[in-house]
């Protein structure tokens, strides 16, 4: 098995009749999927999604993929094609059309519908070209086939990209049900047809790499849901994404055959699921949906309540809701569905939420204590049977963390992909289909980009380790005012602490020492406001370190009159 290594450079010129892929989100994530393709001088993009931060991110509203490699390419671009409709995966499209609009979008009419809609936020109206599966599109260079896949959201595609230099499949996002709510089965028929025309390189799918078996399938939560919303005796909330129609279906289902009514919560929500309904992928039946500003008028025992929140997001509604926070406030005797699996770093995030809404009074219902979540994703008998029906020359795990990356690459190996044929690359590392091998050939940058409020890219590492800082340690602002001419001290020093858990008065015992090696640096001709500032900051810092083992951060401001 190939993989990268640290001392990576830029990669040599494309070998002609060759096939670049370049990811640039998704590999040791799980999240902000985008993957570039190139042949003879054009590219096309697969996916352009989000990843949400952690708690080490604070302030961080979205991180991107990292544009920088292909900005001077932008007119080179012959489209994004979407594989499904999760903001994983569709998240980053605005960002990219900002630096260029009329880059075409491809993919099935619920996706094109959910970043439509996205679009009209960002007064962006992008070129689209509807695809469903067993399309073939011509795009450029590129000749894509789209496959049928199944996944927590309907409408997921799988895509075949045909090139001269050979033939790739990407899965996006996929499972095996074998029962879907949709009858929309992943086509085995279709890949076993591509595969024996010969699937040069695989892009699989690697979320659920790790876990042994199959996925059970998603109907099996409805008995689940039917019994909690039986036992339920005031108002029961679920939490789930704002994309996820199949499992909202089932809520519906349940909330329809128990009486109660339903209103989305959240302007996502709100948005996802009336495109849902109006294509007709989510079946409403009539009166059954409410505004939430109507169930003030029901008796809380016919009331459920369908919000976003469920990876414990700070802004999310079910987040404000345990936080007391919303105008929905919990109270004694409210079930609370968590109708998702946990994301990685989301964990305490989550049971943070949990134990807020316990707090409360609340019957929280969540994967840990009941089925009421099953994965979108393929599990490693799955993904056993998919190598064996696709018996791809060259397999490139992607959609995961390391160890989903490592696992997969396993999996194919013991289908019989050679070991120097299955490529474990991370974010950035150029991988070249050349001749019917693929290989690494050299690494691009793909860091994070995070979006901060209307700021995208501004905010970047060492910022957010000064945030880390103020936000464990506090902040010491010192203020002195000096003589030019003299370099004596007129004013101050004055000391202020924010979130330091240091008293004010406390600074008296260093004040002292300041005065001193400020006018032992004027002595020594020392008078340059930025060198006093450090001089005053390393004073400061070795006390607090010395005195109470603590690192603040020390804003010294040096001011000459």
């Amino acid at each position: 098995m190939s993989h990268p290594h640290p001392e990576l450079g830029r990669p040599p010129a494309l070998p002609k009749g060759g096939l670049r892929v370049t990811p640039l989100g998704g590999l040791g994530e799980i999240g902000r999927n985008m993957t570039v393709f190139e042949y003879g001088g054009r590219l096309l993009i697969v996916d352009c999604g989000v990843l949400f931060p952690e708690e080490e991110q604070p302030g961080i509203d979205l991180i991107l993929p990292d544009f920088s490699s292909i900005r001077d390419r932008l007119d080179d671009i012959e489209g994004i094609v979407l594989t499904h409709g999760h903001e994983d995966h569709i998240g980053g499209v605005p960002f990219l059309l900002r630096e260029k609009p009329d880059i075409p979008l491809i993919g099935s009419k619920l996706t094109l519908a959910l970043i439509e809609a996205k679009l009209q936020e960002h007064r962006i109206r992008p070129y689209t070209l509807e695809v469903a599966e067993g399309h073939r599109e011509r795009v450029g260079p590129f000749d894509c086939e789209f496959v049928a896949v199944n996944h927590s959201i309907p409408d997921a595609l799988a895509v075949a990209i045909r090139t001269p230099a050979g033939m790739v499949v990407h899965t996006g996002d996929f499972k095996m049900d074998q029962l879907p709510l949709d009858g929309r089965l992943t086509d085995l028929h279709a890949f076993a047809r591509l595969s024996e025309e010969g699937i040069d390189l695989l892009l699989s799918d690697s979320t659920n790499a790790e876990v042994p078996g199959f996925v059970p399938p998603e109907r099996d939560i409805s008995n689940v849901l039917r019994t909690v919303f039986a036992g339920a005796r005031k108002r029961i909330i679920v939490a789930s994404f704002a994309s996820h129609v199949h499992r909202i279906q089932q809520i519906l289902d349940a909330a329809h055959e128990y009486g109660r009514r339903v209103a989305f919560v959240g302007r996502s929500m709100v948005r996802n699921m009336g495109i849902a309904r109006d294509l007709g992928y989510l079946r409403v039946p009539p009166g059954l949906v409410v505004d939430v500003k109507t169930l003030d008028d029901l008796p809380d025992s016919e009331v459920v309540l369908v919000c976003t929140g469920s990876q414990g997001e700070p802004m999310a509604a079910l987040s404000r809701m345990a936080n007391r926070d919303h105008q929905i406030r919990i109270v004694q005797g409210d079930t609370v569905i968590l109708a998702s699996s946990l994301i990685p770093g989301n964990e305490n995030a989550v049971y943070r939420v949990i134990n807020g809404l316990t707090r409360w009074g609340a019957n929280v219902v969540h994967k840990g204590n009941a089925k009421v979540h099953v994965s979108g994703h393929a599990s490693a008998g799955e993904l056993l049977y998919f190598y064996n029906i696709c018996r791809p020359k060259n397999l490139m795990p992607v959609h995961g963390e390391w160890r989903h990356l490592r696992a997969n690459a396993e999996l194919g190996a013991l289908t019989g992909v050679p070991h120097d044929r299955i490529v474990i690359a991370e974010d950035g590392v150029v991988v070249d289909l050349v001749e019917g091998k693929a290989k690494i050939s050299g690494k691009v940058q793909a860091g994070y980009v995070y979006v901060d409020g209307l700021s995208v890219g501004d905010v970047g590492e060492p910022a957010l380790k000064d945030r880390k800082i103020l936000g464990d340690e506090g902040i010491i602002s010192v203020f002195v005012v000096m003589d030019s001419s003299t370099g004596k001290i007129t004013g101050g020093p004055h000391v202020q602490a924010r979130g330091s858990g240091i008293e004010d008065s406390a600074f008296a015992a260093v004040l002292p020492k300041v005065v001193e090696a400020l006018e032992r640096s004027a002595q020594d001709g020392v008078v340059e406001p930025h060198q006093l500032q450090q001089l005053v900051r390393r004073t400061i810092g070795k006390w607090v370190s010395d005195t109470y083992r603590r690192r603040p951060m020390i804003l010294p401001v040096v001011v000459e009159v």
